[in-house]
């Protein structure tokens, strides 16, 4: 499902991208296989610890909010969810990052996926894997506009397009109600190593 969005981005929503066996097996090889943290961020020039664990792979290191990733191999069971969604999307995606939300009181906060080494419009593509989270996108201008919100749920694909890394931002909202943990690989090309 193609959803145009203002002045150029997109979204495009596959509720059921992945099949039901598959996103199981992907979903417990995730919790065995990568190395889980959870690391201080900075976020309005305060030290704090992400609401949420991280792991992650890729062939160059990634930098956000004042902390880096560095290059770290991909394990066997991300490799073919990696090559489905460069297929998918037609992007050489050499990157992963993982969030693991323990329960609804782990959150991703609004930002953009806009650091220089992923281009001017990149495309971002996320599986999410576990229980169904609300995904929140408001424009970058116009803080006061309602957000447009989108369920994703076990097995789903949404690919972040245009200049949507411009014109919004995005994020995961606590939902306390929410008791289930859910597992978001977000796939990334990343041009070049951040600036050292």
């Amino acid at each position: 499902m193609i959803i145009a969005l203002a002045a150029g981005a997109w979204l495009d929503l596959e509720p059921d991208w992945m099949p039901t066996p598959e996103r199981e097996r992907l979903l417990a090889a995730l919790r065995d296989e990568l190395q889980w943290e959870q690391r201080e961020i900075v976020l309005y020039g305060r030290r704090v610890l992400q609401p949420r664990l991280i792991a992650w792979a890729g062939d160059r290191p990634y930098r956000y909010s004042g902390q880096t990733l560095e290059a770290r191999a991909f394990v066997p069971s991300l490799l073919p969810v990696l090559q489905a969604a460069q297929a998918r999307t037609r992007v050489a995606f050499n990157h992963v990052l993982v969030n693991r939300y323990r329960d609804g009181r782990d959150s991703m906060g609004f930002h953009a996926d806009d650091e220089p080494e992923l281009g001017e419009n990149p495309v971002v593509a996320t599986v999410s894997l576990g229980a169904a989270r609300r995904f929140v996108l408001r424009p970058r201008r116009g803080r006061d506009t309602e957000p447009l919100a989108y369920e994703l749920g076990h097995g789903s694909l949404l690919i972040m397009g245009g200049t949507c890394q411009r014109q919004y931002h995005h994020g995961i909202p606590k939902q306390p109600a929410v008791t289930d943990e859910r597992i978001s690989l977000t796939f990334r090309w990343l041009r070049a190593d951040p600036p050292s």
